[in-house]
């Protein structure tokens, strides 16, 4: 009876996977089913009525459906290939860069040459997401593909896209809006054409996975035996990252960014039992067409009338924050990417005669700011009348952007000594979109609300942001490096939040998208005096807590041994950090990467003690973002970019380069 009962594992993994197949098919048959009892009826006359019902139910639903099937197995085969060819278990589209690629290079196409992309739209996009990986594995090349580096540089190239793409929408106009809508991944469908296009692709991509089969288990090894079994290991990568490209290009194209089913599809076809190559490239296409089959009938169902809840490629977003948590403890990284918070490149002998140095320079910033700008007639230094007219038009903007570069940089020296990370920062552990996550609920629930609801709501998602990444800091089993890749998670699942916001269209979606660009054009005294107050208020305690600051990066047990109560200054810390990151990012936007430039370049100048780190820090965000505001006032007059956005493309080159390093940081 034991013999029967006790089955060989491979019997077991096989009867799971057929009752996880078996429960999916269940699932998708009962939703569609639903789906079709409870759809809108086309009210009138009975007989018209009829004959609406009829077409909509074959040139809109059934088309939508096939559509979702075959966007979903096209990701998740996209997907199985490019973690199998980078050994990297949260590789796919979204954490790549391929995705924001896709969409920066057809936003492009359709706001200058509209015609362009309408041509040959697979292959704008096909471009754009090649560009993308090209440059993430350009920067981990160097480190042997190292996954998390891949992740991390994925992270920062689908920023810097993110950002070019919000400066062209807002450049475009409603135009250019409605490109951003299409991005967020909606389905909706008039007729077979999109199923008649991505239909052939999927069956070509399969047939080219499957011939692939030897090459993909070869390169499950390390390149010294794959190489030994006579694979040519870059020509099979470079082939298999092009099949895995075009997959996901093909579905950006077609309907837009869907998020992360690439990602969940081959970890739930491994979780239901699929172990080999050959199952997993069977298994992961049908989960991902399920997955999104079912977050598609979800939306449909609770949406009003006959309008979607959300775009489907946001509500499966949703899904990528949690999944990269739950994925993180499967991912090993060989290189050493991060370093000790209080590493230094360099020493100062007179920190105070350098820090004096930094004041006069951003003092001389502010009057050349103030002062200097173009004019139809070339540049001009303003004076006299002139000056008085302009001051009550530059000055709050300046006082705004200072106030919320120094806060970013105070914000960004407590998270990294709080964590021990030199890399960490608002931006990139995701703290400044559980900000804009906030500000969403509050535009849910308020329509239009005022602007201390605004903070106080942006402060609440900050600091909840915050809490979770002090949480995952405070687990010894995670490393710096997955510190980062949590911060990839929680603004994952936040900025998914948000596109559910933008993709409706409305003034609502205007408004976020206003806060994600960071623009001071429309800064006036309420913004200054809150940057200014603000600044003054949650930096003057940080000089009293130099204690916790410099002890808390020993790590937990060493602080406790010497007295610290490790969980109240980290909280007390948190929420100052929190704060300071809701007022800058309701100032100048999630994306300025002011929070690591600062800190960082406080250390790279050579400042030792924490209270000269944060002195340095707190000078170099507010010039960083003074300039910025300026330039971005000059670089294409008489038009502007959004300080936010212009400060984001000066930062992720940065980082790029950090990263590109073949040493430690």
């Amino acid at each position: 009876m034991s013999a029967m009962v006790n089955l060989p594992m491979p019997m077991r993994r096989l009867r799971t996977s057929l009752l996880a197949a078996v429960l999916f098919g269940i699932a998708c048959a009962g939703a569609f089913a639903l789906l079709l009892m409870l759809r809108p009826r086309v009210p009138g006359d009975v007989a018209a009525a009829e004959v609406l019902d009829t077409v909509l139910l074959w040139n809109s639903l059934m088309p939508r459906a096939a559509i979702a099937l075959i966007c979903g197995a096209a990701l998740g085969l996209a997907g199985v290939l490019l973690q199998r060819v980078l050994r990297n278990p949260i590789a796919d589209a979204s954490t790549l860069g391929i995705a924001s690629g896709a969409q920066l290079a057809l936003t492009l196409g359709l706001s200058f040459s509209p015609l362009l992309a309408d041509f040959s739209r697979e292959l704008v996009a096909f471009a754009g997401g090649f560009i993308a990986v090209a440059i993430v594995l350009a920067l981990s090349w160097r480190r042997g593909l190292d996954p998390v580096t891949i992740a991390i540089s994925g992270m920062i190239v689908s920023l810097i896209a993110a950002s070019l793409s919000v400066t062209l929408v807002l450049a475009r106009g409603e135009y250019a809006l409605s490109i951003h809508i299409w991005g967020a991944g909606a389905l909706n469908q008039q007729d077979w054409n999109g199923v008649i296009s991505l239909a052939p692709r999927l069956a070509i991509g399969g047939a080219v996975a499957f011939l692939l089969l030897r090459p993909l288990n070869v390169l499950a090894l390390d390149d010294s035996s794959a190489r030994s079994l006579g694979v040519a290991l870059h020509s099979a990568r470079f082939g298999i990252l092009v099949l895995a490209v075009w997959l996901s290009a093909s579905v950006t194209a077609t309907v837009g960014i869907i998020g992360f089913v690439g990602l969940a599809a081959p970890a739930i076809a491994r979780l239901c039992g699929a172990r080999t190559t050959g199952h997993v490239i069977v298994a992961a296409p049908l989960t991902g067409a399920a997955i999104l089959f079912l977050a598609d009938c979800l939306t449909q169902l609770l949406g009003s009338g006959f309008s979607d809840l959300v775009p489907t490629g946001a509500a499966t977003a949703l899904l990528g924050g949690p999944l990269l948590l739950v994925l993180l403890p499967g991912v090993r990284s060989f290189s050493d990417v991060t370093a000790n918070a209080d590493a230094v490149l360099r020493h100062l002998r007179r920190p105070i005669a350098a820090l004096a140095t930094l004041a006069f320079s951003l003092t001389l910033v502010l009057a050349v700011v103030l002062i200097l700008g173009p004019t139809d007639d070339g540049w001009d230094l303003a004076g006299g009348t002139l000056f008085t007219d302009l001051l009550p038009f530059r000055l709050p903007r300046i006082i705004a952007a200072g106030g919320a570069g120094a806060m970013l940089g105070a914000a960004g020296f407590i998270m990294q000594r709080v964590t021990g990370n030199p890399i960490a920062s608002p931006e990139v552990l995701g703290v400044s979109t559980g900000g804009g996550a906030g500000l969403t609920m509050a535009l849910m629930l308020f329509g239009f609300p005022s602007p201390p609801v605004m903070l106080f709501s942006m402060a609440l998602g900050a600091l909840a942001a915050f809490l979770v990444m002090i949480a995952i800091a405070a687990r010894s089993v995670f490393s710096g490096e997955r510190l980062l890749l949590a911060g990839i998670a929680i603004s994952a699942f936040s900025m998914a939040i948000v596109s559910m916001v933008l993709a409706q269209g409305d003034m609502r979606s205007y408004i976020l998208l206003t806060w994600i660009s960071g623009s001071t054009n429309r800064a006036g005294s309420f913004e200054a005096w809150t940057a200014l107050i603000s600044l003054i208020v949650l930096t003057a305690p940080l000089f009293l807590m130099m204690r916790w600051l410099s002890i808390l990066p020993l790590g937990p047990n060493l602080s406790r041994s010497v007295g610290l109560r490790v969980l109240p200054s980290r909280l007390l810390l948190a929420v100052i950090a929190a704060l300071m990151t809701a007022i800058s990012s309701f100032l100048v936007g999630p994306l300025s990467l002011t929070g690591l430039i600062a800190p960082h370049l406080a250390r790279l100048i050579g400042f030792q003690k924490p209270y000269h780190q944060l002195v340095a820090a707190i000078l170099i965000g507010a010039g960083v973002l003074m300039v910025a505001d300026w330039l971005s006032r000059i670089i294409i007059y008489p038009y502007q970019v959004p300080v936010g956005l212009f400060a984001a493309l000066i930062g992720g080159p940065y980082l790029l380069w950090l990263f590109g390093r073949k040493t430690s940081i």
